[in-house]
C-alpha cells in the first residue's frame, strides 16, 4: 500500500525532470558512493573490453606470413572471391615465442608498433567451450548451446557460461569478487560506455553507465533560488523512508545517481589535457568511448577507485558482404583509437595498471561467401594490450588452415577453438585481483580445462 502522501510523491516525481544519463543507476542494489579525492589508488587496476559486435573475421586479421603459410591462406581466400589480402600489404610481426612471421591487416598500423614494442600479444584460436573439445566429441554433440547464433555466442562470451541461463556476465562477477577494493568510496566496480550489456551484470554490484557525450547529472535544476529550492526538495524526498520497496528503491537509487553524477560529471565533461592530447583528431564512436575511459582513468584519484572494469563496443563485424571494404573501415577506426588509449594510459602514469583486451561474437568461415564476406564460424584470434601484457607473442594454438582438416570442425573453416574463454577471462581476473578461490565463482566451468593461467599477464 502507498504511504499517505505515496500520491504527492509520484505527482512530484513524475514531473520532476530525470537523470540525463538513463544508466546513471541501473539496479535497486548500487552501491552506497561517498565521494573522495583523497582516496588512495596506489593499488589501482582496469580491465577495459572492447567487444566487436558482429563477428569479426580472424583470418584476415592474423594471417601467416611466410610462402608456405601464406599460400595455403591464398588457395581457400582466393582473388576471385573479393576477400583475399595480398602478402604485400600485410603488416609483418614475428612473435618471439614462435618461428613462423605473421602479418596483420594493413590498416592495424598502431598494433604492429604495439606488438613490435612488447606491448600488445596475440591469442589465437579461442571461443567458448564446454570442454577440451575434439572432432569426434563436436562431431557426437559436445559443442556450446546455439553456436553460431549472434545472440547466444554474444551472451556465452560475456557470461562465459556455454550450457543453460545465465544471469550475469564475468565482468560483473569480477567486480562481485573484488568490490572491497573500493569500499573506501564505493565507488561501482564496473562502467559501461557501450549500453547495457551482460558483461557487466554481476549478482551483487551493479554497473554505471556513462554517456559519450554530453553531460552526466540532473538537467532542469538550474542554479538559482527556484532551481536550487526544487532540488533541495527532490533530495528532501528521496532521504525519506518508505515501507514500499519498490519507492524505497527508486529513492536510494535517486540519492546515490545524484552522488556519483558529482563526481562523474566534472570528469567527463572538463578538458583533460594529458588525455586529450592522445587522442587529437579521433572522432570515431570507438575513439570517442575509450577517450572517456581514458579520462575517468586519469582522474581515479577523484572516483577513489582501486578497481575498475570498462566495456565499450564498436559494431558493424557481420560481414556476410564487402568484407575488405568494412574491415578496412572498422579497423582505421580501430587501430588508431587502442593506440590512443595506450598513450593515454601511460601519460597518465597508469600504463601498467590498465590490460585492455577484445572479444567477439564468434569467427568467420574461412572459406569465403558469396558476395566477397564470409559466414559465421567458431574460433577466432584477439589482442590483449598494456604494458603488464608480455607482448610481443602469440598465444594459444593458431590453427591449420586447411578445410575439413584437423582444426576445422567441419568443412568451412571454422575453427575449433583449442583455448576457452574461461581461460582467456580467468587469466585477466587473476592480475586484477580475483583470488584462486573465487576464480571458479567467476568462471564456473574453469575445471574443465588444463589450465586458468595463459601467461600473457605477469
Amino acid at each position: 500500500m502507498p504511504t499517505r502522501n505515496g500520491n504527492s510523491r509520484r505527482a512530484f516525481l513524475r514531473n520532476a525532470t530525470a537523470l540525463s544519463a538513463a544508466g546513471l543507476a541501473s539496479r535497486l542494489d548500487l552501491l552506497n558512493f561517498v565521494a573522495s579525492a583523497d582516496a588512495q589508488t596506489a593499488d589501482y587496476k582496469a580491465l577495459v573490453c572492447v567487444f566487436l559486435f558482429g563477428g569479426n573475421d580472424g583470418n584476415n586479421v592474423v594471417i601467416p606470413y611466410d610462402n608456405a603459410g601464406y599460400a595455403q591462406y591464398a588457395a581457400v581466400r582466393t582473388a576471385a572471391s573479393n576477400t583475399q589480402l595480398l602478402q604485400s600489404a600485410l603488416l609483418p610481426i614475428q612473435p618471439v615465442n614462435t618461428g613462423t612471421p605473421f602479418g596483420l591487416h594493413p590498416a592495424l598500423t598502431d598494433l604492429q608498433t604495439l606488438f613490435a614494442q612488447g606491448k600488445l600479444a596475440i591469442l589465437a584460436n579461442v571461443g567458448t567451450l564446454t570442454q577440451v573439445t575434439s572432432k569426434t566429441q563436436y562431431s557426437s554433440g559436445v559443442r556450446p548451446q546455439s553456436l553460431y547464433s549472434h545472440s547466444d555466442q554474444q551472451s556465452q562470451w560475456q557470461t562465459a557460461i556455454s550450457s543453460g541461463v545465465a544471469r550475469s556476465g564475468w565482468g560483473g562477477r569480477i567486480a562481485d569478487s573484488v568490490v572491497s577494493f573500493n569500499a573506501a568510496t564505493g565507488f561501482p566496480v564496473v562502467t559501461s560506455l557501450g549500453g547495457s550489456a551482460m558483461f557487466t551484470s554481476g549478482a551483487a554490484t551493479s554497473a554505471l553507465s556513462v554517456p559519450t557525450s554530453g553531460s552526466f547529472g540532473l538537467s532542469g535544476f538550474a542554479n538559482n533560488a527556484a532551481g536550487n529550492a526544487r532540488l533541495a526538495a527532490l533530495k528532501d524526498m528521496l532521504a525519506q523512508s518508505s515501507p514500499n520497496a519498490f519507492v524505497g528503491g527508486f529513492n536510494a537509487i535517486g540519492t546515490q545517481a545524484i552522488a556519483l553524477s558529482g563526481t562523474v560529471n566534472p570528469i567527463i565533461t572538463a578538458a583533460s589535457p594529458i588525455v586529450d592530447a592522445a587522442f587529437t583528431g579521433l572522432t570515431s564512436s570507438i575513439a570517442t568511448e575509450l577517450h572517456q575511459v581514458a579520462k575517468l582513468i586519469a582522474n581515479r584519484a577523484a572516483t577513489g577507485a582501486q578497481r575498475q572494469i570498462f566495456f565499450v563496443q564498436l559494431g558493424g563485424f557481420d560481414t556476410h558482404s564487402n568484407q575488405l571494404a568494412t574491415q578496412q573501415r572498422l579497423f582505421a577506426d580501430l587501430s588508431p583509437a587502442l593506440r590512443a588509449f595506450y598513450n593515454a594510459t601511460v601519460a597518465a602514469g597508469a600504463g601498467s595498471a590498465v590490460t585492455t583486451f577484445t572479444l567477439s561474437d564468434f569467427g568467420r568461415t574461412f572459406q569465403p561467401a558469396s558476395g566477397g564476406g564470409s559466414d559465421h564460424a567458431w574460433g577466432n584470434h584477439h589482442f590483449i594490450m598494456g604494458d603488464a601484457v608480455a607482448g610481443g607473442r602469440m598465444y594459444g594454438q593458431f590453427p591449420q588452415l586447411v578445410l575439413g582438416g584437423p582444426s576445422d570442425a567441419e568443412r568451412e573453416g571454422r575453427w575449433l577453438p583449442t583455448t576457452s574463454v574461461d581461460q582467456y577471462g580467468a587469466t585477466l581476473a587473476k592480475w586484477f585481483g580475483v583470488s584462486p578461490a573465487a576464480l571458479t565463482a567467476v568462471f564456473p566451468n574453469l575445471g574443465a580445462f588444463p589450465t586458468s593461467d595463459l601467461g600473457f599477464l605477469g
